[in-house]
């Protein structure tokens, strides 16, 4: 058993740590308030291969594997989760399921070129009826004599404005439920394909959620994505490697809320010294750095066994990807909450970082399954339940 990271995972944690402060902290906030999409810094992003991660060189990606995936993902929220989880969308969900399920045609068509940046992806599983019951998708693929013919609207879409290729969900054969869902491949420009409205949400605002809208939308047979009718089981596993992403956007989000509180608590004076003297505060910083280790943990055991996975090609992560999602969702909200009651009043201001890392964190307890969805798969892995 070995918990420490190579020279070289090391050298990538010093690189995308010094990119984000240097190059993203100056723009935090006024991303923030705009609710401005940062597509200036994709091309930088693409150029460190953190648009193409974990996959191989051939398919144009950096080939390294999830723990280098989680130190990206981690190190990048840290600064701002909204760029963090626009990576990891990109990354995970997309361009991971065209990898996972898709034929080598449209692997070296579409996941070449999001694997090196040269376009963005997107990933269409939600609906407006269809959340947690994400086998309720009502969106309809109707067959044609040269492809399918889509209708419907996804929501919650990350990347949806500004992707150039989407990966959605449809109904193909509404007699067999869950196992009548297929995937299909949309791109930019198709016809009768287009973003809806872009949501004005609580936090992590400069990244882009969306509606996507498909109206009388014709798609090429050769874009169905897997066979017909496994688009939704094909998009349950995609999800086992999305959670770890969030795990680790949840991670550096808390990690950045926590150092933000110990440097305030040290700099911050009342009743004639620093308030980081004070145990009430001293106890505070302790859970808050305990509970993060233990989240961090749980997180990298995910990503290591889902690099195990890769290798043998068997291996399943459910429980462990689900568990560290679950736990590091639900630390990065106490953790935030705890900074902001150590910067007390000024944790309630946007001069200062609090109140930020407490909007943003609440998401990860939401998407890519919420905590109840999480622990009700966890209590039927450890169960033996289908």
């Amino acid at each position: 058993m070995d918990f420490a990271f190579t020279e070289e995972q090391e050298q990538l944690r010093r690189t995308v740590r010094e990119f984000a402060e240097g190059e993203i902290a100056p723009h935090v906030m006024e991303w923030d308030e705009v609710s401005h999409f940062p597509s200036e810094i994709i091309p930088q992003l693409a150029a460190m291969g953190l648009l193409g991660v974990i996959f191989p060189e051939q398919y144009g990606g950096a080939g390294l594997g999830y723990i280098e995936y989680v130190i990206a993902i981690e190190e990048l929220s840290r600064v701002d989760g909204s760029v963090g989880i626009t990576v990891a969308a990109h990354n995970s969900l997309c361009t991971n399921h065209i990898y996972k399920a898709g034929t080598e045609a449209q692997r070296k068509r579409y996941v070449t070129p999001l694997a090196q940046g040269a376009k963005l992806g997107c990933w269409s599983l939600t609906e407006p009826e269809a959340g947690s019951d994400a086998g309720g998708t009502r969106t309809v693929a109707e067959r044609t004599s040269d492809g399918y013919l889509l209708n419907g609207a996804k929501t919650f879409t990350t990347n949806g404005h500004y992707a150039d290729v989407c990966v959605a969900m449809a109904v193909t054969d509404k007699s067999k439920g869950s196992h009548g869902i297929s995937a299909f491949i949309i791109e930019k420009g198709t016809p009768g394909f287009k973003p809806g409205k872009k949501e004005n949400k609580l936090g992590l605002r400069a990244s882009d959620t969306s509606e996507v809208v498909f109206s009388d939308c014709r798609v090429p047979a050769e874009n169905l994505l897997g066979q017909e009718g496994d688009g939704f089981v094909n998009s349950l596993q995609i999800l086992d490697g999305g959670r770890i992403s969030i795990a680790a956007l949840a991670l550096g989000m808390a990690q950045g809320a926590y150092e933000a509180a110990a440097k305030y608590a040290k700099q911050r004076k009342q009743f004639g010294r620093a308030i980081s003297e004070f145990q009430a505060i001293q106890f505070k910083l302790a859970d808050m750095a305990t509970q993060i280790d233990a989240a961090r943990l749980l997180t990298y055991r995910a990503a290591w066994m889902a690099d195990q996975a890769a290798k043998d090609g068997s291996s399943r992560y459910t429980t462990q990807s689900c568990m560290a999602k679950l736990y590091a969702a639900e630390v990065a909200v106490r953790v935030a909450n705890e900074a902001v009651q150590v910067f007390g009043g000024y944790g309630f201001v946007k001069d200062y970082p609090a109140e930020k890392y407490y909007r943003d964190v609440k998401l990860c307890t939401i998407g890519e399954g919420t905590s109840e969805i999480q622990r009700m798969v966890i209590a039927r892995q450890i169960l033996g339940k289908k």
